[in-house]
């Protein structure tokens, strides 16, 4: 039976386990953890289920982290790179007995799959035409031998996108159960020529809350916009970058970690014009770091957390954008989920 928490949790996954943390008193203090010596690559949670995706398959938790048990059937790629789970509340109820109801849980992997599953104890479904893609168009890694990863998922309603480093932008427009590549995005791993077409290397992808056809992704060859569900793209910067945070409320301020390459020279900066121009939002005394970036961006309340490309957790209001090391003990995050925020 899960135990439920009177206070806000985070998780963090990293190299070593995944940490569960509590907020008190605008602290955060450890309160177990789990998953020791385990290489956990990315974690979710729907308030019933937390999944942690690591190197070697997925585990699932039901106790708020306390304790984990194996949850990979049905994987033939067992390299997690990212998971995520939809409330009950997002998912479509069948109307009637021949509807298939919509998949809750996901998981991306390398070399490049998608997996879905309406419950995570009956196992996984490999959607095949991703692979499919993969082997086609010849998706491949600068760092690894294998071809390709999807390292991030987004969704809006039915509609749901999926970022593939070195192969481009995936779409989904019934629930996640099947995908195709956007229109904008051809899948060949090289540079595009038409202005309106994304860059292929993709790090991960954000879709306002304002409309499913507003898609927003960090890539290796800048941040692309598109208002038209990836038809067409607008490149906003052509710095790399590998994580983008947009508000809500505004489409037009956006926070940016972009750099000079991979982990070299990296920054924070904001924009609230779309855009068309970026200010520093950190610390000029710190930046760039030379030998770090952004990974990835976290809303967390009235704040805003930061995952470093060398695992080192920071965390600002998002009144101010004044930068802080959070669970300055905690080494090597990769990616954190919270609850009950």
């Amino acid at each position: 039976m899960q135990t439920r928490s009177q206070q806000p949790l985070l998780f963090a996954a990293t190299d070593h386990g995944v940490a569960v943390f509590e907020r008190r008193d605008r602290r955060w203090v450890q309160i177990h953890g789990g998953l020791d010596r385990h290489h956990v690559t990315s974690v979710a949670t729907d308030g019933h289920d937390v999944l942690a995706g690591t190197r070697d398959g997925a585990y699932r938790s039901t106790d708020l982290g306390a304790s984990w048990w194996p949850a990979g059937e049905g994987l033939i790629e067992r390299h997690v790179r990212w998971v995520a789970l939809r409330a009950s509340a997002e998912r479509r109820t069948p109307t009637d007995a021949t509807s298939e109801a919509m998949p809750g849980a996901f998981i991306g992997t390398e070399p490049a799959a998608i997996y879905v599953a309406e419950d995570v104890q009956q196992g996984w479904r490999r959607c095949d035409e991703v692979p499919e893609l993969r082997d086609r168009l010849g998706w491949y890694l600068p760092y690894s031998p294998e071809a390709g990863c999807v390292r991030g998922l987004a969704f809006h309603g039915d509609r749901g996108y999926a970022a593939v480093e070195q192969g481009g932008l995936l779409r989904s427009d019934d629930g996640g159960k099947h995908w195709q590549l956007v229109a904008g995005s051809d899948g060949v791993p090289r540079t595009p020529t038409d202005p309106t077409m994304i860059h292929p290397d993709v790090h991960s992808v954000v879709v306002h809350p304002s409309s499913p056809d507003r898609v927003i992704a960090p890539t290796g060859g800048g941040l692309y916009v598109s208002a038209d569900g990836g038809a067409h793209w607008r490149r906003l910067t052509d710095r790399y970058c590998r994580a983008v945070w947009v508000d809500a409320d505004d489409a037009d301020h956006m926070v940016l970690g972009p750099a000079a390459g991979v982990a070299r020279d990296g920054r924070i900066e904001q924009s609230h014009d779309g855009g068309k121009t970026w200010q520093p939002a950190m610390d000029e005394c710190d930046a760039p770091w030379p030998h770090r970036m952004v990974e990835r961006f976290y809303e967390i309340g009235d704040e805003l957390m930061a995952v470093l490309s060398d695992g080192e957790l920071i965390t600002a209001p998002l009144s101010t954008l004044r930068w802080h090391v959070v669970l300055p003990a905690v080494q090597d995050v990769n990616a954190i989920a919270t609850l009950g925020i």
